[in-house]
């Protein structure tokens, strides 16, 4: 074996062992999954936060229904807020919103519940412990 050929699969085989492990699907596919690693600074904590409530109210197109998904929305917006206000005062230095979402759902349900939506909502923030 010539020493170009000796380096060239001593280089493969080197490649071949610090190559990370890759999962396969029964068709032999290799799939790549990557997960973002969450930068985190000493004393830092990720809190996350869910509400469900329901709106009763007109759940059509109209303009009284479209007042209501923007209260409904308000509402979530006021939470999240309130949410970093709440966690300063019990164990938060410092509070950073990082992403709210907000889902409307219409709930016309006949019988004893009324029209309206249902609203789910969920908050993330970063804080720095106390």
């Amino acid at each position: 074996m010539t020493s170009m050929t000796r380096l060239s699969a001593t280089a493969i085989s080197l490649l071949l062992l610090t190559a990370p492990a890759f999962p396969q699907t029964p068709g032999g596919r290799i799939t790549l999954v990557e997960q973002p690693v969450p930068i985190r600074q000493e004393g830092t904590v990720r809190v996350q936060s869910n509400v469900n409530l329901f709106l009763p109210g007109p759940s059509g197109d109209g303009e009284e229904a479209q007042k209501l998904r923007d209260r409904a929305r308000r509402t979530v917006y006021e939470m999240a807020a309130h949410e970093c206000d709440l966690l300063r005062e019990v164990i938060a230095k410092d509070c950073r919103l990082e992403s709210i979402n907000v889902n409307i759902n219409v709930a016309r349900q006949y019988g004893q519940q009324q029209d309206g939506f249902n609203v789910n909502g969920s908050m993330s923030m970063q804080i720095t412990l106390k």
